[in-house]
């Protein structure tokens, strides 16, 4: 609660009691500091583990120069909360005597800061929003939720908050969470949820903001089973990756689809539609088979000799274990390790019948009987998913024998290598023949689950690739973030339905962001027009921005080398990060064009300072990213640089919603013709 200060101005209340938070902050740290666990554990594995935890708090405890401790502060009225004001903000702080001074956003007491509204006030009287510059607290804006005679307005100070300029990675966006979000953000863990999200929706922000609640409400149980974030790229996930810690969260890991299938160093790669039959979810049931092939049935009789005694298992009720636990239908590797004591077993019932009283070491010694390990080997032979995926594209026979009735003769041809490896090691692996070793992988042993996997970008993933992904969330939850209209790969998925399906949460449910609060009016009705093109049916974004941004076509003369140059210097004189975003061919000559005028430039993925705020970005890795000002070079070249005009049109409105503040589209060839002025084209 708020110290009392001796003065009429709130502004000077305000900032004195940021202050005193500053300082119980700075308190709270300097007391985990200075803990001595010297004579606390019982051994140095304890210790070790003791000491990471308590580097973490410290490190959790950090007081960020600018990043404001608070951001919102809520006056409850009384009964609700005996009446108390409350301060929210990124994380918890007390005072000496265990006062909150400031509250986690995540807390329930926070939710109606989120929430409220005058329809619905939720026992809050006022609500308050802080403004910083730098760092300081330099404004405040009330709302007075139980007052019937106030008008409803909307907060100058979170409209200048969601349209600030930036430079480095991706913020947090807690100051600023509307109302549907948070019902995402808060959604329970036990559910799997799909959110549906056009450009500048906040869906990525929303997704890892889920991630901060969730070991929130449920700490202890993540901290056993894990979290996890999937992005689509490293630039992606370098973007984003300092947005959990600003949170003080620290412990979540982040890694690509690419990351997760590592079983083989990826040096090759597919045509498209390779790609798209070995994406296809018809592969798992040929992995299956071919699996499940290695498995033959005993026709010998198993012989056992234990000292002077013989035990014999007739071949048939060799071939009962064998189909009994084939029907099961458990992995591979489990069944082959269950397979000898399924064996010893009935050994033991033969010694029983005969008088004798084995126990569970002789079982053991039995199933490592050198006779019973050949039956294993014979009829359950070990199985290496590598050399099993290799043999598949490599063999033909191997390959028709298992994808029979399910891939035709031209998806066959498609699959099989002109040239067969002769190693694991020589192999020119794809990332696509990555993701077939690990559902083999998983075929032969259970992959390892976690307790929460945040997809992001989801529209761009095979049916294959979101099995892998499925496969670490089996026992645990998932939120999946992407906008079906941005599917720019040939496998993209065509409705989250399906997609949901082969991630093994058909029961999802499926949310819908509609509400843009990042791309300009004016832009992203512009990037709309590609929509009846590319994704019919699906809802344009409506931009809630009151600033409509600025928007401006320049068409050069000549090639336009010169022209971008101009538009990046002309955005430069502006605050904020500015992306230069051009067709993949088209990177090497502005890179140039750029140095040549003395422009340096960063790629994806670097950070952006205010000495440095310029980013060449190809077309293909824009995804996911945002600046303040974009220079898009020739649109056309975007759209000719993919196999098809569809998955063109949607790499183009990609790169046309990355604005924030401002587009500069700079042409010499033609656009587009879903992009020309409606009178050009009538």
């Amino acid at each position: 609660m708020s110290a009392a200060v001796p003065t009429d101005d709130p502004l000077v209340r305000e900032r004195a009691h940021l202050t005193s938070s500053r300082a119980a902050l700075r308190a709270m740290r300097e007391e985990v500091e200075a803990l001595d666990i010297k004579d606390v554990t019982a051994n140095w594995v304890n210790s070790i583990v003791l000491e990471r935890q308590i580097e973490d708090r410290i490190k959790a405890l950090a007081d960020l120069a600018h990043t404001p401790l608070f951001f919102g502060r809520l006056d409850y009225l009384p009964p609700a909360q005996q009446g108390q004001r409350f301060y929210i903000g990124r994380r918890h702080v007390h005072d000496a005597h265990g006062d909150p001074m400031v509250i986690d956003w995540r807390a329930p007491v926070s939710q109606p800061y989120y929430q409220a509204s005058r329809k619905d006030p939720r026992d809050v009287g006022l609500r308050r929003r802080f403004g910083y510059t730098g760092g300081e607290l330099t404004a405040y804006e009330d709302e007075r939720l139980a007052d019937p005679a106030e008008p409803e307005r909307t907060s100058r100070l979170l409209q200048a908050e969601i349209e600030r300029p930036r430079v480095g990675p991706m913020r947090d966006i807690v100051a600023t969470i509307q109302p549907e979000q948070d019902e995402i953000v808060r959604s329970d863990l036990s559910g799997t949820l799909c959110v549906q999200g056009g450009p500048g929706t906040g869906k990525t922000a929303v997704g890892l903001h889920r991630v901060a609640y969730l070991l929130y409400a449920h700490r202890e149980r993540l901290a056993r089973t894990g979290t996890l974030v999937i992005g689509p790229n490293r630039s992606f996930l370098q973007y984003i990756e300092q947005v959990l810690p600003a949170l003080g969260e620290l412990e979540v890991k982040q890694a690509t689809v690419d990351d997760l299938v590592a079983h083989v160093e990826v040096r090759g790669t597919d045509e498209a539609a390779t790609a798209v039959v070995k994406g296809d979810a018809r592969m798992a049931e040929v992995l299956r088979r071919a699996v499940r092939s290695h498995v033959t049935l005993p026709t010998e009789p198993l012989m056992v000799v234990r000292g002077s005694r013989r035990w014999r298992v007739p071949a048939y009720e060799l071939e009962e274990i064998v189909r009994e636990l084939t029907e099961r239908d458990i992995r591979y590797g489990a069944a082959r390790e269950a397979l000898p004591q399924r064996i010893a077993h009935a050994v033991l019932v033969r010694m029983e019948q005969a008088g004798e009283a084995p126990d569970d070491r002789v079982q053991n010694a039995v199933a490592r009987n050198p006779a019973v390990k050949a039956v294993v080997k014979e009829c359950w032979p070990p199985v290496e998913p590598a050399k099993l995926v290799l043999r598949l594209l490599g063999d033909p026979e191997f390959l028709a024998e298992h994808a029979a009735g399910l891939l035709s003769d031209e998806e066959q041809k498609l699959l099989l290598w002109t040239k067969p490896a002769r190693s694991v090691r020589t192999a020119k692996w794809s990332a696509a023949d990555a993701v077939l070793i690990d559902e083999a992988t998983d075929l032969v042993e259970r992959t390892h689950s976690l307790g929460h996997v945040v997809l992001d970008e989801a529209q761009d993933l095979s049916p294959m690739q979101y099995r892998a992904v499925g496969r670490r969330c089996t026992t645990g939850s998932a939120t999946v973030l992407g906008d079906l209209a941005q599917g720019t790969t040939p496998w993209a998925t065509r409705s989250w339905e399906a997609a949901l399906e082969h991630l093994g949460k058909p029961e999802a449910r499926v949310e819908e962001l509609t509400a843009g609060f990042r791309v300009p009016s004016e832009v992203i009705a512009y990037a709309s027009r590609l929509l009846p093109h590319m994704a019919p049916g699906l809802a344009p974004v409506e931009s809630v921005r009151e600033n409509p941004g600025a928007f401006e076509i320049r068409r050069a003369d000549g090639p336009s080398d010169a022209a971008v140059v101009a538009a990046c210097a002309d955005a430069l004189a502006h605050e904020g990060s500015i992306g230069l975003i051009a067709a993949d061919a088209r990177i090497a000559p502005l890179a140039a064009a750029l140095e040549a005028a003395g422009m340096p430039c960063l790629s994806p993925g670097e950070e952006t300072t205010a000495a440095s705020r310029l980013t060449l970005v190809p077309a293909t890795l824009a995804k996911g990213l945002e600046y303040d000002h974009v220079v898009l070079d020739e649109p056309a070249a975007v759209v000719d640089g993919e196999p098809d005009e569809r998955t063109g049109l949607r790499r183009l409105y990609v790169a046309l919603t990355r604005a924030v503040s401002g587009l500069t589209i700079v042409h010499a060839a033609p656009l587009p013709e879903q992009l020309e002025p409606v009178a050009a084209r009538g």
